[in-house]
């Protein structure tokens, strides 16, 4: 069977206008009445034409016959038709070639020549004519960049131009109602589509199947990782030739820095000499001064911190001062600063002595005292229970002494006077050493008087 645009002589895409000026024109010339000498061909190629030109003219004849025209012109669609198309499942297996030459059964003249059968049947199935050349496979020497990469790119997304109308199970043309066409035109669609589908997976496998064994390709991915490494190398370096630039130019500004400084102060000291020379004025001295303190200072911090570990045998009571070593400790006893203070405190300790052990027989001058020792004493704040507590034994007091007279109160005084001080002097009696006597003190400093008309109480 001949195609009928083939027939009329017009593409595929030929309009209306053209169809009818096409047929006019082979009309005249194969008409039997003017090709008399050749009548059997002139009445065959007429009769093609005629038919050509029936089913063209009409929308829907040349709808379908568009999307039949490969299976029409193959044997039909009485289930005779054959797919001639090249078979690629045998080109799945390394055995369809011998070696990686360009010789006839070479990896890539094999696989060159199918890609080229391929695309043959691409531009046949093709509506358009002028569609753009497929890429080819190229040889053992191709450049990657203007041969194999293009290849690959095309064909990995490959989607083929058939339509597959010989895949049909249903003839449009024997459906007795509109909807019985639809629902048969729908089912052939899917079965269409499903066959397009396989045919574009199974170019891609293929490609893909190719692809792995491509030595130019091997060839190019191994020099990809090479420039790979080696940008990765010149980066690295060069990160490590910044750093270390870097690190040059900070320890140069700190050498520059550091001497400069150190040429100032010593030019300074310079000019403070010659001055001091000239004119004298002492600021020698008054820098000394400033030194001491500075290294006082300085050493403060570590003199708080090593405080707390010294001995308590290394420790002068009347200089309240702790030393270190008990070398430093006899250094200090023999100083004289030591020997002003322990007379200082033997004398108040004599005298606080002698207060404790004198008689205390004027009454007025005790509640004077005790007056005095109430004031001296630091007033706490009481709440309103215990001032009724402190009020209650003041009454109870004043009771007995009203009810009982002057004669067992004055007893219980002189009692209680003469028992303190009999503490007193077992306490103040005799201390071995300027030590003892300041503990004794510190330990008798505080001396409560508890104070109520009448009533004489001393409580240390």
């Amino acid at each position: 069977m001949k195609c009928h645009y083939e027939a009329l002589g017009v593409r595929r895409d030929a309009s209306e206008e053209e169809l009818k000026k096409a047929y006019r024109k082979l009309a005249l010339k194969w008409h039997p009445d003017k090709n008399l000498d050749n009548a059997a061909e002139a009445a065959e190629q007429f009769k093609l034409i005629q038919a050509a030109y029936d089913v063209l003219s009409d929308p829907q004849e040349r709808a379908w016959y568009d999307n039949h025209r490969e299976a029409l012109l193959k044997g039909g669609l009485d289930g005779e038709y054959q797919d001639d198309s090249l078979d690629l499942l045998h080109y799945f297996t390394v055995t369809c070639y011998s070696g990686y030459g360009d010789d006839e059964k070479g990896f890539y003249t094999v696989y060159r020549n199918v890609f080229e059968m391929i695309a043959k049947e691409e531009l046949e199935s093709s509506l358009e004519e002028d569609v753009d050349d497929f890429p080819t496979f190229g040889g053992s020497q191709s450049d990657y960049d203007t041969v194999v990469h293009p290849f690959y790119a095309y064909w990995q997304s490959f989607c083929t131009q058939k339509n597959f109308a010989w895949k049909e199970e249903y003839d449009t043309r024997q459906a007795s109602n509109h909807w019985e066409k639809r629902a048969m035109e729908k089912e052939n669609k899917k079965i269409r589509d499903k066959a397009r589908k396989e045919k574009n997976e199974l170019v891609r496998q293929l490609v893909a199947f190719i692809r792995k064994r491509d030595r130019r390709v091997q060839a190019h991915r191994k020099l990809v990782e090479e420039q790979n490494a080696e940008k990765a190398r010149k980066a690295e370096a060069m990160r490590r030739q910044q750093k270390l630039k870097q690190a040059k130019l900070a320890e140069q500004y700190k050498e520059q820095s550091w001497m400069t400084v150190a040429d100032l102060e010593k030019e300074l000291r310079e000019i403070e000499a010659q001055y001091e020379k000239e004119f004298g004025d002492g600021s020698g001295e008054d820098e000394a001064e400033e030194q001491e303190l500075q290294d006082g200072q300085d050493g403060k911090d570590s003199d708080e911190a090593e405080d707390a570990e010294l001995y308590d045998g290394l420790y002068c009571p009347a200089c309240d001062k702790s030393f270190k070593t008990e070398k430093a400790m006899r250094n200090h006893e023999k100083s004289k600063k030591h020997r002003e203070m322990v007379a200082l405190l033997k004398q108040q300790l004599e005298e606080e002595e002698a207060n404790f052990s004198g008689p205390q027989t004027d009454e007025n001058s005790l509640n004077a005292n005790s007056e005095e020792e109430m004031e001296d004493a630091p007033k706490q704040k009481l709440s309103k229970k215990q001032k009724k507590k402190k009020q209650k034994p003041a009454q109870n007091y004043d009771d007995n002494f009203n009810e009982n007279g002057t004669g067992e109160a004055v007893k219980l005084d002189r009692e209680d006077n003469s028992r303190n001080q009999d503490s007193a002097k077992e306490l103040c009696g005799d201390p071995k050493s300027e030590a003892e006597r300041v503990m004794f003190l510190s330990a008798v400093q505080p001396a409560i008087v508890n104070f109520h008309p009448g009533i004489n109480f001393l409580t240390i």
